[in-house]
C-alpha cells in the first residue's frame, strides 16, 4: 500500500492530501530516510512524521486497505 493511502487509512494524518504533501515537503521518514508518498508500506516499518516542533514515530503492524475508525490504532503502535 503506498504510504500516503496508509497515513490516511490509520489516521495518523486526516486526509490523503495532506499526508501527500508531508512526504514531498521530507517530513516523513522511514526506517530514517526520506521517503516519497508512492513508497509501498511493509509490515514493521517504523514511521516518522515531523509535525512542526514535535516528531511521531510508530511501527506498522498491518496493512489494510480498508478499516473502521475505531479499529485504526490497530494499525500501527507509537513508538
Amino acid at each position: 500500500m503506498r504510504l500516503d493511502k496508509y497515513l490516511k487509512v490509520s489516521r495518523l494524518i486526516k486526509r490523503r492530501t495532506v499526508a501527500n504533501e508531508a512526504c514531498d515537503a521530507g517530513r516523513v521518514l522511514v526506517n530514517s530516510k526520506v521517503v516519497k508518498a508512492s513508497y509501498d508500506v511493509k509490515v514493521g516499518d517504523v514511521i516518522e512524521i515531523g509535525f512542526g516542533n514535535r516528531t511521531v514515530k510508530a511501527e506498522v503492524l498491518c496493512v489494510a486497505e480498508t478499516v473502521k475508525k475505531d479499529d485504526a490504532k490497530e494499525l500501527f503502535r507509537y513508538l
